[in-house]
């Protein structure tokens, strides 16, 4: 609802109100180009050539075109140029879809005023791509319903599409053993044969359903005007050519289906018409703009006249021939800005850094919804979340992503299973505790957390943790002593205490047993390489399993018993063959010896100690 015809234009240079004599000469070769293209191809659609400014002047569509650098990184690239051009500007649909628009206003203006159709779009485009570096141009052409309305309710999200999954190759063996193939009934296959016959029948009849719910066909199929921009390889790296959408910024192929057509192509210093048939859509058209049987060009970059695919042997007058004295050398400086407003005093870093005019972007896909704000738009750093749905009405959540920025505890993205209720929150590397990722359905304590850590800076290699009320499971990586895991069973708390509201930290879990897993250390014998230790603190019972060398089959155990009747006393350990099991068929002479039990006793006593305040500080840490 926006009144264009309300707009100052007082601020703007006399360039845009009036025409230089070089100017009128170039609109004037423009006209007498147009003229010859109507009257070679009578049948086609008039060229978006000379359209009239915000000043009510006609201009070259050439001169529209600005190439610019904006000061800043992310636009250096075309991912960023298409991404703030589609979130900075508000769309509005052409106000008749199968014709021209009578105007093109400047890049300047619709900076200003953050708003235009698919024309005004796709030069703001252009000029920022050519700025960095592309080779890009502006296309008028013809493009599907939903692409010229930019509804996108039909399409899967962007953020949701997987990779593709590269094929195994397997490498063929000639040689290989054939098989014969089982024998099969005749009858079998017949009756096989009518049940595809009878399900192919219901599928039609299903999709005849779903026809009749699907919305009807576009009667402006073909018709509906469109503009987007187009890439060309060479520049850049860029290693093949492929369109831009302007209203959503996303690159696509060539070949897609949504293009129907293309009229004509520019830049800021020539202008192409497309001699190509579009029957079959932008498919099989070629984009090389040297090859004058297929793209017909205003202005000749070499003194060669260039030669129509409807020019006979014998060169009528009326044929569309390019001038030899009209070569871009001539007028290319025509086109140059002289007098315009510089696009990067138009758009201050505050305004880069929230493009959003609203607010906030709303984007409806698929069975899903995405929203965006600005860097600092919300208080908690939220600048995108994508809400997935069940149903195509958008009722029913299944699951929300939200992403972040500039947070102290470096939280980029959390996800929130809405089935599940299943929380997961990621954080980049530099938080103070090196978390990875948090995993939860409530913050409160020993309710079920799993912990991810970035665990090549942490000292103790743990990589990942997980707490319940009962248990806890910590996972390591890379350690000296080839430790990899470690599970520990707790006891419930003293209700007594728990009655008299001591806090949990005064009054903590009993730890009934921790068991330990270690990989094989090669520098160790398998009998003396200790693979499970697991220590029952509340039975007061130590039980250690072995590694097996490649040729066993039972590992070497040995267990620690308490003596029965006797009284624990503190740092005294009371060994005798009473208490200790053993069971090493491979064990040497040195395993039997009740004064190596002894040592080895001493220190698991010392380990255990040891573990008891490790597994204190994991609690106090989750």
């Amino acid at each position: 609802d926006f009144d264009w015809s309300s707009i100052d234009t007082s601020h703007l240079p006399s360039s845009y109100k009036t025409n230089s004599q070089q100017e009128k000469e170039l609109l004037q070769l423009a006209d007498h180009f147009f003229q010859q293209y109507t009257h070679l191809c009578p049948d086609r659609k008039p060229l978006f050539i000379h359209p009239l400014n915000e000043c009510g002047v006609q201009k070259f569509v050439s001169t529209t075109v600005r190439p610019t650098l904006l000061p800043f990184p992310d636009l250096y690239y075309w991912s960023g140029c298409a991404s703030f051009v589609c979130d900075y500007l508000i769309m509005e649909p052409l106000k008749c879809p199968i014709t021209l628009p009578s105007s093109l206003y400047s890049p300047t203006t619709i900076l200003k005023y953050r708003r235009g159709n698919c024309f005004d779009f796709t030069v703001l485009l252009c000029s920022l791509l050519i700025g960095a570096g592309y080779d890009a141009y502006c296309v008028h052409g013809y493009a599907t319903l939903e692409m010229c309305s930019l509804d996108q309710t039909q399409e899967l999200c962007p953020l949701l599409r997987k990779p593709p999954e590269v094929p195994e190759e397997e490498d063929p063996n000639k040689y290989r053993i054939k098989y014969p193939l089982d024998p099969q009934s005749k009858f079998e296959l017949q009756q096989a044969k009518k049940e595809e016959e009878t399900e192919s029948a219901q599928e039609e009849e299903r999709e005849e359903e779903v026809e009749v719910g699907m919305p009807k066909q576009d009667p402006l199929y073909g018709l509906r005007v469109h503009a987007w921009v187009l890439v060309l390889p060479g520049k850049r790296k860029v290693p093949e050519t492929f369109f831009i959408n302007p209203f959503t910024g996303n690159r696509h192929s060539t070949t897609d289906a949504c293009f129907l057509g293309i009229e004509s192509i520019w830049n800021h210093r020539n202008y192409w018409v497309n001699m190509q048939d579009c029957r079959k859509g932008c498919k099989d058209l070629s984009f090389d703009l040297s090859d004058s049987l297929c793209w017909e060009i205003m202005f000749s970059e070499r003194n060669e006249p260039s030669q129509s695919p409807t020019e006979s042997p014998k060169k009528d007058a009326d044929d569309m021939v390019s001038d030899p004295s009209h070569t871009l050398e001539q007028w290319g400086p025509c086109m140059e800005p002289v007098g315009s407003i510089c696009l990067t005093s138009l758009l201050p870093t505050a305004e880069y850094e929230n493009p959003f005019s609203r607010g906030k972007k709303v984007i409806l896909y698929d069975k899903a919804k995405l929203e965006k704000w600005a860097a600092y738009a919300n208080g908690d750093g939220l600048v995108e979340r994508l809400t997935v749905y069940a149903d195509s009405d958008c009722t029913e959540e299944l699951e929300v992503k939200e992403w972040f920025k500039h947070r102290e505890d470096l939280l980029y993205m959390r996800e929130v299973n809405k089935q599940t209720q299943l929380i997961t929150d990621h954080f980049r590397p530099g938080h103070p505790l090196l978390l990875k990722a948090h995993s939860y359905t409530s913050l409160d304590p020993e309710t079920g957390h799993t912990v991810e850590f970035y665990h090549t800076a942490r000292v103790d290699g743990l990589w990942k943790r997980f707490e319940n009320a009962t248990e806890m499971t910590e996972y390591f990586v890379g350690r000296e002593d080839f430790l990899h895991m470690r599970h520990i069973e707790f006891g419930k708390r003293d209700k007594e205490m728990e009655n008299t509201g001591i806090t949990a930290d005064a009054n903590p879990r009993p730890i009934m047993q921790i068991k330990e897993y270690f990989h094989r250390n090669p520098e160790k014998p398998a009998d003396e390489d200790i693979e499970e230790p697991i220590f029952m603190v509340i039975d007061d019972i130590i039980q250690l399993t072995y590694h097996l060398e490649l040729h066993d089959t039972i590992a070497s155990k040995v267990v620690f018993c308490r003596v029965i009747g006797r009284e624990k006393r503190e740092d005294e350990i009371f060994l005798s063959r009473e208490n200790t099991v053993k069971y090493e068929p491979w064990s040497s002479e040195k395993h039997r010896n009740m004064l190596h039990l002894y040592d080895l006793l001493w220190e698991l006593r010392a380990e255990q100690k040891e573990l008891k305040h490790q597994v204190r500080d994991s609690e106090a840490e989750v």
